[in-house]
């Protein structure tokens, strides 16, 4: 008989002494079926067919246990209060005798008085000149003030490195809404690494540098991780075996809830964001799967809606999860609830609008904005119709009126741009960090042909940057796993009365400029096909009578698949 715990599951067998040590005889016996569970062919669009299919099934899982006790180096900070200095340790610096009874030992000593004799030589120098210039006399004062020279400038002003010795890139950083703390996620992607890596993510202090304040334990390595506008005890992150999950800052290191895993992403979910709605207590989160999925943390068991992006032609198209387009970037604006953009790895960015009800409302607009992966995309925080796109070398500002083209960008880098963002404040201001480890600083308003300021901060890859709500503070992380806090100068971290009013003739300037460019092409295009085909159609209504022709073929095609069919479903 098998006995264990209470606690643990218990089994009891018995056997007669007499049936010990027989022949065991065995016996074919035909297959028996458990549970028979039947497809639905209503959720064939939400799945990828895998062709061929490999899979390693093991009847137990191997487990190992390996424990290491090592030395640990304990390291304390303290500090010393200087108010009396230069006396020995027996001297009472409260008792004046004492003081007074040293002072006059000192005095008598011969080395006083040579260091006396030798320090009034340059005394004397330093008072003869006073005697020469008057130094409280104003010369010139008939000449008119000059302005002060504006000098940009960016240092750092602090280093926050992952404790212990693994060095994990940092996929994302968030400011908590009062800008005291900062949350950092770190993640090493590489398949043949992340599974002996660490898992943890932090919350620094940013007046506190030797250790984070909070430890971040998630079930796996965390790729974003965001703080609620509304809450600043709340964090929302996305995992990278697809899971989203969010914490309470009040409740310690573990996660309060994650979704399940039959319900969560494709793919490592690599963007979060919190939205506006009224229970402040909503996000979505998008990956490379091509699905932006939106939750609500007080029931992570299955997402309130989701939406594919995939770019159909006509609203009788269905979307398809196999054709949707890997998702590298989200923005999000507070002040536009309904809307949003993604920044996919084909380099297009797409606007989303959640209240869409046939495809084509959902996906209303498309922009070729890079030639591989959009890396960073950021609505101006002032001009909400223009946003700021990162990718290959090159960043680019662009105009929603204009699809075709952007309306300015920088030059093509040596390096590659890894991030990018608005300054809050000064919203002229474009921050971008390089491979390199740069940290350029573009103004709109200053000068457009190259970066007003350009700090090199490390000498790894810097791959994220968050500007602080104040304008200015920038965090930036490396690959490393290290923040650098660099602090801008005065002019580039605030506006001036007259920026806005400046800003806004450039974009409006730079807007009319390639609405006009856009134009002009079209004519040639249209004039080119029309000699090309003497019979195409020309003039004003050629775009409409070209669209006209488009869906009529498209109708077609749909009516002649449905009838074939419809004959292969008669044939015997």
């Amino acid at each position: 008989m098998e006995k264990t715990d209470k606690s643990d599951f218990t089994y009891e067998y018995t056997k007669r002494r007499k049936y010990f040590g027989r022949q065991t005889l065995f016996c074919d016996y035909g297959p028996e079926l458990l549970v028979n569970i039947p497809s639905n062919p209503s959720l064939y669009k939400n799945y990828v067919l895998r062709n061929p299919v490999d899979v390693g099934i093991q009847n137990t899982g191997t487990t190992s246990e390996h424990w290491v006790n090592s030395v640990r180096a304990e390291y304390t900070s303290s500090g010393v209060n200087h108010v009396e200095g230069g006396w020995p340790k027996d001297i009472n610096t409260n008792d004046p005798e004492a003081t007074q009874r040293y002072r006059r030992k000192i005095e008598k000593d011969d080395a006083y008085i040579h260091a006396v004799m030798h320090l009034g030589h340059s005394m004397e120098h330093n008072i003869l000149q006073n005697n020469a210039v008057d130094m409280y006399q104003i010369y010139y004062s008939e000449l008119p003030t000059i302005p002060p020279v504006e000098r940009s400038s960016c240092h750092t002003v602090n280093v926050y490195r992952e404790p212990g010795s693994s060095r994990r890139p940092i996929r994302s950083l968030s400011w908590q809404t009062d800008g005291a703390r900062l949350a950092s996620a770190h993640a090493d992607i590489n398949f043949m690494r992340c599974a002996r890596t660490l898992q943890f993510s932090y919350i620094w202090d940013i007046e506190n540098a030797n250790a984070p304040e909070l430890v971040i334990v998630p079930p796996q390595p965390l790729l974003d991780l965001q703080y609620n506008p509304r809450d600043q005890h709340i964090l929302a992150g996305g995992l990278m075996n697809g899971q989203v999950g969010c914490w309470d800052m009040r409740k310690g290191s573990d996660a309060v809830a994650i979704c399940p895993p039959h319900v969560a992403h494709r793919d490592l979910v690599q963007n979060v964001l919190f939205i506006n709605s009224k229970t402040g207590a909503e996000f979505f989160s998008a990956s490379p799967d091509g699905v932006v999925k939106w939750w609500d943390i007080r029931n992570m068991n299955e997402p309130t809606d989701s939406m594919i992006i995939d770019i159909v032609k006509t609203n009788n198209d269905t979307q398809c999860v196999d054709n949707a387009l890997g998702i590298s970037a989200l923005e999000y604006e507070q002040t536009i609830p309904t809307r949003f953009m993604v920044g996919t790895e084909t380099g297009l960015v797409i606007g989303g609008n959640r209240k869409g009800k046939t495809p084509l409302e959902k996906l209303p607009s498309k922009y070729e904005a890079h030639l591989g992966p959009v890396y960073a995309l950021q609505r101006n925080p002032t001009f909400l119709k223009n946003f700021l796109t990162v990718g290959d070398w090159t960043a680019r500002v662009w105009s929603e009126d204009c699809r075709e083209s952007s309306i300015l960008w920088t030059y093509s880098h040596r390096t590659k741009l890894t991030d990018g963002a608005w300054n809050p404040i000064r919203f002229s201001l474009m921050l971008v960090t390089q491979w390199d480890g740069c940290l350029s600083c573009w103004d709109l308003l200053r000068r457009r042909s190259a970066p007003i300021v350009t700090a090199q901060l490390c000498d790894e890859p810097l791959l994220r940057l968050r500007p602080h709500e104040g304008g200015l503070l920038v965090a930036c992380g490396s690959s490393k796993g290290t923040i650098y806090l660099a602090e801008l100068s005065q002019n580039l971290g605030t506006a001036d009365k007259n920026d806005k009013q400046l800003l806004t003739h450039i974009l409006e300037r730079e807007n009319k400029r390639e609405r006009i460019l856009e134009a002009r092409m079209r004519e040639l295009r249209l004039k080119m096909r029309h000699e090309r085909e003497p019979g195409a159609p020309a003039g004003e209504d050629a775009p409409r009578r070209d669209l006209d022709l488009q869906e009529a073929a498209a109708d077609y095609r749909t009516a002649l698949d449905e009838l074939r069919a419809r004959q292969c479903a008669q044939q015997p």
